[in-house]
This record gives structure tokens, sequence and C-alpha cells, in this order.
């Protein structure tokens, strides 16, 4: 039997408010509207379907102060994550929010009625506490990022009905509501569920540890990976998903399940695990594997942990008698090569030779297409990550020249582009800033605000080619610091970096500059000319710097080429 949802109740608001939902689709389209963004969205989708059960909306500011404060809603029922709609000032007005009100909410990727909700309160919460107390207040921690760079001003409290849940084109067959798990483990005849969380690939070791905790508890295990937010940087969903599908047929027929979560993680360490065996309760599960730096961020950029290794276990062995879940923890999984099995650390005895490979490691032998031995992956899951992850020899990347009108960069593209044409393997882009300019950024002019809004428009076509596993050159001036930041944290998210510094002194630009372009920004004839009458931030971060006025085109380009060749993309 499944076990008891949290609160007692399971609040599948889609099933409650079926009967009336032609009434509410019809008068959604009289009320205003917001459309969600992707975490309100993932946040929805679980208030909705009754994963965030006992919860039947987004929280109002008594239950917000009590989950900041105490880990309690406002009827002391334990909960530990805030769950908020965000909006800002000017949608506070746009659609008419405030208490009493009633508007719907919309999916902001297809414009569908999803909710209606009827406002509670309105109210402006303490980011300072709520960063402190939530999670821990490291400003480097990628939810207070979030939460002072991204969400908005004001938090909207109120109770939710449901029209819709969310459209999904991918995975449809996997993604179970609470209710539809239930029901299948009582088909099944599964009696005892252990829920194994991930938001990373699964190799030999988590297939080891999941077999361990069903076989310590005398449970089947549901393999329940995340598949909204995680966190920055990981791998995406899609790859992680055919991962999990490789994987299933390695454990014995009948012993184990996947079902994917539409969660939206925080990365909250230690409350996060709370709110995670909160969620595989309401899900049916009896019990729930913690491990360790359980939806940990890492490290920051000091090299210190956001959390201790085993701070979430410590945190819901606490809270085991309200959370009716039974937790299994487990160390970190380490390879015995000469018994050819896995073991817990800790059980592991002095002196016995063990291997490990790390994340980085991993992600290394991807980049440069090293072996990954099968003692770590199983082939099938190592032939998914392959695909989605080409060695480096085979991935895109973006060299980014930055300096001043005339330094010579325009040149170093040029030559670059034949030189690497000439190389092949790969398609290669020029996007030279005149370029831009006019095909891309007509309409601009040469504020601040515009030269920002012309690098990342560079920023988002280079992104999207890299991804493509194309070489792409970008030579605009760039002279602001934040701009070329900014740029650098979009494409690399598709593939590697590199920024040029063509630092060829202003005299030695103006000086060559046959087209008379700075004598006509002397004589005020062109206003905001870099180098003139605007400032160029020289660059601190850049990977190479080179002088026109020093050497030579050819060798500023053998000296990029150098650079790519010891990064792996011409091979090993």
């Amino acid at each position: 039997m499944a076990n008891t949802p949290h609160g007692g109740v399971l609040k599948d608001l889609i099933a409650r408010d079926a009967p009336i939902r032609a009434e509410l689709l019809a008068t959604a389209d009289t009320l205003p509207d917001l459309a969600l963004t992707e975490r309100q969205l993932c946040d929805l989708e679980l208030i909705l379907s009754g994963g965030f059960s006992p919860l039947e909306g987004f929280m109002n500011e008594k239950d917000y102060n009590g989950v900041v404060e105490n880990l309690r809603l406002a009827d002391g029922t334990l909960f530990s994550m805030p769950i908020n709609l965000d909006v800002s000032e000017e949608e506070l007005k746009s659609v008419g929010i405030a208490p009493g009100k009633r508007f719907v909410l919309r999916d902001f990727r297809d414009d569908s009625p999803l909710a209606i909700i009827t406002v509670d309160d309105v109210y402006k919460p303490n980011k300072d506490i709520e960063a402190v107390k939530v999670f821990r207040g490291d400003p480097e921690h990628p939810a207070v990022k979030y939460l002072f760079n991204t969400v908005k001003e004001y938090y909207v409290g109120g109770k939710v009905q449901a029209i819709n849940r969310p459209n999904h084109y991918d995975y449809v067959g996997l993604r179970n509501t609470p209710a539809e798990l239930r029901a299948e483990f009582n088909k099944l005849g599964w009696n005892r569920v252990v829920a194994f969380q991930t938001r990373n690939p699964m190799h030999r070791a988590h297939r080891e540890l999941t077999v361990r905790a069903a076989r310590s508890r005398q449970a089947n295990v549901l393999i329940h990976p995340v598949v909204g937010l995680t966190k920055p940087g990981d791998i995406d969903h899609f790859t992680r998903v055919r991962v999990y599908q490789a994987i299933l047929p390695r454990y014995p027929n009948g012993m184990a399940l996947l079902s994917l979560l539409p969660l939206a993680m925080r990365m909250g360490g230690d409350r996060e695990a709370v709110w995670h065996a909160i969620i595989r309760k309401n899900f049916g599960a009896t019990h729930f594997i913690v491990g360790r730096d359980h939806a940990g961020p890492g490290k920051n950029s000091k090299g210190e942990e956001f959390y201790g290794p085993y701070d979430a276990q410590f945190m819901v062995e606490k809270y085991k008698d309200e959370l009716g879940i039974e937790v299994v923890p487990f160390q970190m999984m380490t390879y015995l090569p000469d018994a050819d099995e896995y073991a817990p650390k800790d059980e592991v005895p002095a002196g016995t030779k063990t291997l490990d490979i790390s994340g980085t490691e991993l992600r290394k032998r991807l980049k440069l297409g090293l072996p990954i031995p099968e003692w770590f992956s199983y082939p099938e899951v190592v032939k998914v990550l392959r695909e989605s992850h080409p060695p480096r020899v085979s991935q895109g990347f973006t060299i980014f020249l930055t300096g001043y009108h005339n330094s010579g960069k325009d040149a170093i593209a040029r030559a670059l582009q034949v030189t690497l044409n000439q190389q092949g393997g790969r398609s290669v882009s020029l996007l030279l800033g005149e370029t831009v300019r006019s095909e891309l950024s007509s309409e601009l002019g040469f504020s601040r605000e515009d030269r920002h809004k012309n690098i990342q428009r560079i920023a988002f076509v280079a992104s999207e080619l890299t991804r493509a596993g194309a070489a792409v050159i970008a030579a605009p001036i760039a002279p602001f610091d934040d701009s070329r930041k900014h740029a650098r944290e979009i494409i690399q998210q598709s593939g590697n970096f590199f920024l040029i510094h063509v630092a060829t002194p202003l005299e030695y630009a103006e000086k060559t500059d046959r087209k008379g372009v700075y004598a006509r920004a002397r004589n005020g004839e062109i206003k905001g000319f870099t180098g003139v009458d605007d400032p160029y931030e020289v660059p601190t971060d850049a990977d190479l710097t080179v002088d026109i006025s020093q050497t030579s085109v050819r060798t500023v380009v053998h000296q990029i080429i150098l650079l790519l060749e010891s990064q792996g993309y011409f091979g090993n």
C-alpha cells in the first residue's frame, strides 16, 4: 500500500476541480492573467497534482514566514521550502492583483490557462532573511543569486483552482502524477517503495546503491529524477532520461520503475532534503534515499562547501517522526577492483584498494574522448553520454576579439576564419562588429545600454552556433566589462569561450586609420566613439592579449591556433 500523503490527504487539485473545469475555463476568459516563469510553472504543476501536499496554492505571508523561520506552515505542518508566486510592481498594477481578486495563471510557453488564483494577500518579503534562513546566505549560492537577481519584489499568496495540466511533449509516458504513481504501485503490488532522487546521469555506483537500499528494506525502487530546473551547468534532462532508460534493464526484472519529477530544485541542501522527502511521500514512496551532500550545490569560489557532507542526513533524521517516510542514508560508493564490486566508503576496511572517478574527471574524459572504464559505467550509458557530449575535436567554440576600432581585430578575425576553414572539421562563422550592426542591430545607437544589447545579440547567435558545433569568430569593439562577462556566461552554456584582447594602443589605431573615422570623431562629427569621447574598459580576464603594433596578424592567428590546440580542439 502506498504511503499516506503529507498532511493526511493528497491535494490532487486536477481531480478535485475536474467537475467544474468547463465553468473555470469560461471564467478564465473574463479575468486578467499572468504568464508564469519557468520556476513558477514547475511549482504550479506540483501544486496542481498534489506533489506539494498539503499546499493548495502559493504561500501567503503567514505560511511563508513560518516556513522561513521554523520550517512550518501556519497550522504547524512541517514544510521546509517556501513556495512563492513572485510578481513585479508593474505586474501588480497591470493585472490588478490585490486581496480578494482573481486572475489566471498561464503557461508562458503556449499561453494555455492552467489555474485561477484567488488572492489571499500581497506582501514584500525580506529577501536578506530568506537568503540566510533558507539557504545560509552565501551570495554565491545559486538559490541566493536567483533570489536577488531574478525573483521579483512582491509575493502573492492564495489558493488555486485547477484548469489544465501543463503540456509536455517529451517523455509523456514517464510523467506521472502522485495519483497515477500510487495507482501504478497498487497495480504492481508494491507495498514498500524506496525512492531515489537524482539530477545527474546514473552509473554503476548508483545502480549498486539503489539495489542495496532495496535489499536492506525489502522494497522496490522508484528512480525519480528531476526534470524541471536543476543546477546551472547540469547535463540536460533529455540526455539524462536516455541514460536512465539505458540503465533500467540492468535491474532485475520487476525491481525498478522510472518516473520523472517536474521539480524546480533550489539546491537547498538540508532543507531541500526534507522537502524532497515530503514530495516522495506524496508520490507514495515509503522510503527515501539521502546520500552525501544531498541537493548541495558543491563549493563556492573559495573552495568552501555550501553544506556539510551529511547535513541533509542529520536534518531528515531530526524530523523523521513527522516526515512519515523512512529515510535510507548512504555514504559515497567506491569501487573495489579486487572484488569487482561497489561498497559504501564507510564499510571498506583500511588498506583496501579502491578506485573512483569524480564528476570533473568524467567531464574531462567526455570532452577529450578519453576512455571511460566499464567498472565505472555501463557501455550503453557511456554511448548515450558520448552522443550528447562529443569530444573536443567535434565541439564548437567562440573566439571573441575585443579592442579599439582599427586595432586589427577585424583583420585577425578574417585571417583566422581562413585558417580554420583550411583546417576543416567544423563550419566557421564570422561575426564582425560592422556586419552585426548592419544586419542585427541597425536600430541601436551607441549608448551604453544599446552597446550592451548589441553584444548580447552577438552572444545569443554565437551561443546557438557554438552549440551546433561551429567555430564562431566574433569581433565587436565590446568596450564594457559587464557586457563581455555576460557574453561569456551565455556562450559557455553551449561551449568554450576564448576572450582575445587586441590591445593595440589607441595612438597606433588612430595613426593607421586610413578611413579617417577617428578624425571625424575628433571633429565632433561622430558622437560616442570609443577611445575619443567614450571609454574602453581594459579586460582583466582575457585568455590571450595581443598587440598588432608589435606583431603580425599571421603571428596572432598562430597564437590563437596554439591556444585552441592546447584545449584539444584539433584532436589529441
